[in-house]
């Protein structure tokens, strides 16, 4: 499975300290250039190592974007680490595109390309066991790295993993 990713997933996933459970689902997350200096930029110092790590180890893969004009055109309405992840997954035919963001989602969509975030990463971790409670994540998320989820989003994932009736 070729999954490639946009920041905001495995940025998120470091600050909380889950970062390990994109590998007990993927082999690899392939990132192009503008993810990888978004990255580095990151001011949580533990998750920027976990990430540096992770690529060293070959879990993280950066690629260069071939299509440059597709991402001047997605730079438009998007982040140049969002244009150029999306155009990534795009260009080599991805399995899944990890990306958060809305607007970024919508065209990944609208290119036909299967997308999930953090907060689908952490529904699957809780109903495979991996995480005792997604509602302890989702406020991780939000205390350690000011993630925001609007709440009847928050009450749809928790009633799907049976925390909330």
């Amino acid at each position: 499975m070729q999954v490639f990713s946009n920041t905001s997933p495995l940025c998120n996933l470091a600050i909380i300290g889950q970062l390990p459970l994109l590998w007990r689902f993927y082999t690899q997350i392939t990132i192009p250039y503008a993810v990888w200096a978004e990255l580095q930029e990151l001011d949580h110092e533990n998750a920027r190592e976990c990430l540096e790590d992770a690529r060293a180890s070959g879990l993280i893969y950066v690629i260069p974007v071939l299509d440059q004009s597709l991402i001047r055109l997605l730079g438009e309405g998007l982040h140049l680490g969002e244009s150029e992840a999306i155009v990534l997954a795009y260009e080599k035919t991805g399995d899944l595109l990890l990306m958060d963001e809305h607007d970024g989602r919508a065209v990944a969509q609208r290119l036909g390309i299967p997308i999930t975030g953090v907060l689908g990463i952490l529904r699957r971790a809780k109903l495979e066991g991996l995480i005792p409670s997604l509602k302890s994540e989702i406020t991780r998320l939000r205390a350690e790295a000011h993630f925001f989820i609007a709440p009847k989003l928050e009450e749809a994932l928790l009633h799907s993993v049976g925390e909330m009736s």
